[in-house]
């Protein structure tokens, strides 16, 4: 089978190209902007180099064209379209960017599907920010909890899961949605407030900065799962047989704590033992979703899928993650 990966240079995108080149026999195409950064699969260089099961298309979701000209020359059995403008706190400084990308790109990979693959297995990814400010008495969150996005990123996954559904119901077509609550692990993004603490602590070990991590808001609560664990959640998605067409599920892990508990934990793995923490006004978002608790019942009803990976085992990896890449750089990295 063909399958095609949006987003396969991000970090969910590089885990599933692993996992999917691990467990299947499949060929996995990806699409790439032409200013992608290439590191999170610099270890399948050689496939891609010799055109053996990897193949990179340049091209972007928010260019019709470049999806339909992919489309046309390829029969695709299976789409994850994981490609985003996925930051909440960007989202606010750029909300059209958010939009157009998240909606309208979302829009036209559906467009492309319908029009060349209408019987592929479609994994629309979209988000628990959805659920957004949810009431205390509605938590853990089922798949039935009331949208109350709390930033333009939200709205625009309010939309795109919405966008998913439409293209399920009117044509037919074998569209699941996921909404995957907090995942990080290795090669997260340093806009992401475990992955900034992480890479602080980092700089900060090598002597590239004062033992001061930089953050925002550390009351909010979380749930924590490994992207290692998410990515085999989408490949069971797409291969159990008989989950409807048309159905949306949460996923996450099953360690909730606070964005404070989470920084407490990775200084308590670093080998620099006086740093302090102090809230820097620009990391604070207007508003911001809480109690992002998932009740993930349904799709393990389905898969009987489970979280492997500890929340320990997380952090150590990403604090590795970043260990290497400045022990390479240096202090190349800006302090996000």
């Amino acid at each position: 089978m063909k399958v095609f990966i949006t987003g396969i240079t991000g970090m969910v995108g590089s885990h599933l190209l692993d996992l999917l080149l691990e467990k299947t026999s499949w060929e996995i195409h990806g699409l790439v902007r032409w200013r992608s950064p290439l590191e999170n699969i610099s270890q399948h260089i050689h496939l891609i180099n010799t055109k053996k099961r990897v193949f990179l298309h340049y091209g972007d979701i928010n260019e019709l064209l470049s999806l339909q000209e992919i489309f046309r020359k390829n029969d695709f059995g299976c789409v994850f379209h994981l490609a985003a403008q996925s930051y909440p706190k960007t989202s606010f400084t750029a909300p059209n960017d958010t939009y157009r990308t998240n909606i309208e790109g979302t829009n036209n990979v559906m467009s492309v599907c319908k029009q060349y693959c209408p019987h592929a297995i479609i994994h629309n990814c979209s988000s628990s920010e959805v659920f957004g400010r949810v009431p205390a008495h509605l938590v853990p969150i089922t798949e039935e909890t009331p949208f109350h996005p709390a930033s333009p990123y939200a709205i625009s996954k309010c939309s795109a899961d919405l966008v998913g559904r439409y293209y399920a119901e009117a044509y037919g077509m074998k569209i699941y949605t996921t909404r995957m609550f907090t995942h990080t692990g290795p090669r997260r993004g340093d806009v992401f407030m475990e992955s900034t603490f992480a890479k602080q602590i980092a700089l900060i070990e090598r002597g590239f900065l004062p033992p001061v991590v930089k953050t925002g808001n550390l009351d909010s609560v979380r749930t924590i799962a490994d992207v290692r664990d998410a990515v085999n959640a989408y490949y069971l998605l797409v291969s159990t047989p008989g989950i409807p067409p048309g159905e949306a599920f949460n996923i996450g892990g099953t360690h909730t704590t606070t964005v404070e508990s989470i920084l407490e934990y990775l200084l308590s793995l670093s080998t620099v033992k006086n740093i302090k923490h102090e809230v820097d006004p620009e990391r604070i978002r207007p508003i911001d979703a809480d109690l992002q608790i998932p009740d993930t019942s349904k799709f393990q009803s389905y898969t009987c899928w489970k979280p492997i990976f500890s929340f320990e085992t997380t952090m150590t990896d990403l604090l590795n993650y970043w260990r290497d890449r400045i022990s390479v750089s240096g202090d190349a990295f800006l302090q996000r």
